[in-house]
């Protein structure tokens, strides 16, 4: 079983989860790609006085996708975990303005 080391990140003394240590390389990579353009997305709304609404569904999806949400990875089965990160980049996929679409 994974220990606290294993599940949670410090940095400037807030813990922050880790993501699934199961996730495939190929799903991590589009996940955080997905993540980075949301979190780009929130930062050009609040400039722009748009709503940024939509960009944090893409964060919180991708959060979610990554297990940095939501059940905690190690409390799930691999076959749930996998149908979380699944289930995510279908959302997050079919969001407008979807890299791979």
């Amino acid at each position: 079983m994974a220990g606290d080391e294993d599940r949670y990140l410090v940095v400037r003394g807030r813990r922050w989860r880790r993501e699934d240590p199961a996730l495939p390389t190929d799903v991590a990579a589009r996940l955080r790609s997905h993540l980075g353009r949301g979190r780009s997305g929130v930062r050009q709304a609040r400039r722009s006085d748009d709503d940024p609404a939509p960009h944090r569904e893409r964060v919180d999806l991708a959060k979610r996708g990554l297990g940095e949400r939501g059940t905690p990875w190690w409390e799930q089965s691999a076959e749930q975990r996998r149908q979380r990160w699944e289930t995510a980049l279908r959302s997050l996929d079919a969001l407008p303005g979807d890299p791979n679409g």
